[in-house]
């Protein structure tokens, strides 16, 4: 399994972690795959009423897409297939809450699923950094994402500033990107009491203003996502440079801000 899933029904919360540590809990096709399995599985089991996600080990919540095992990509732009659209809990109908525990690092695809949680804890060691400029890449569904959490000028370093630099969590608390910052290893268990404050509430009262708020954003979400395949199709590298890119790049330094 790369997903595991702890159900507590005396107290109405699920955790979700995504298991893979050896790999820093980068995201492969089988984590896909299990991840819109429970996303639907939550959806029908009404003694779960919100849920945890986080990563397993202390060196990260997720490192995106496992580019090892990423499934090639049409070579027309007009067909362009991103896995990781459908990994969030929204993008599968789940209107419970979802709260991220995040510890060690968050970049890139990992943004698609904090993008769909309603609010991100933070261990103060987490740090977040997009790395697809650095390797010749758009970075435009994730941009998307982060634009809508996080002030705009914020977002564009986040994601300009690529492998160069990455935000501290204590950073992006100060910008509100995290809403709560704990001791390093404390993100788990401080977002489990909060979601089971959550879970307290009237489930019908909880669900109908999670989805009240993501209504707030969705058109003008829905609009940008809509130019994201042609801008990534325009402006990325051949992948043969970008791989090259990436083998050049290993072990060099950041700064964390």
């Amino acid at each position: 399994m790369s997903v595991l899933t702890d159900l507590d029904k005396a107290t109405g919360v699920a955790v979700v972690t995504l298991d893979r540590p050896t790999r820093l809990n980068a995201i492969d096709p089988t984590t896909i795959s299990e991840l819109k399995l429970i996303w639907r599985e939550l959806r029908f089991n009404d003694a779960i009423r919100a849920t945890v996600l986080t990563g397993s080990g202390t060196r990260a919540f997720s490192t995106g897409l496992d580019r090892d095992t990423a499934v090639p990509q049409p070579a027309s732009p007009y067909m362009q297939d991103d896995p990781l659209l459908t990994i969030g809990p929204k993008a599968n109908d789940l209107w419970k809450p979802v709260i991220a525990a995040v510890e060690g690092m968050a970049c890139g695809g990992a943004f698609y699923l904090l993008g769909e949680c309603d609010f991100i804890v933070a261990g103060a060691a987490a740090e977040f950094f997009d790395p697809h400029v650095t390797y010749g890449m758009v970075s435009a569904y994730e941009s998307m994402l982060l634009a809508q959490r996080m002030p705009y000028g914020e977002a564009a370093r986040l994601m300009l500033m690529g492998m160069a630099e990455r935000t501290s969590a204590r950073r992006a608390h100060e910008i509100g990107l995290v809403s709560e910052l704990t001791e390093p290893g404390g993100a788990l268990q401080a977002a489990v009491t909060c979601a089971t404050v959550i879970a307290g509430h009237p489930p019908t009262a909880v669900q109908g203003t999670v989805r009240a708020l993501w209504a707030a954003k969705e058109a003008a979400r829905t609009a940008a996502f809509a130019q994201a395949p042609h801008l990534i199709a325009l402006g990325n590298l051949p992948d043969e440079q970008q791989a090259e890119l990436f083998a050049g790049r290993r072990g060099e330094g950041f700064r964390v801000r």
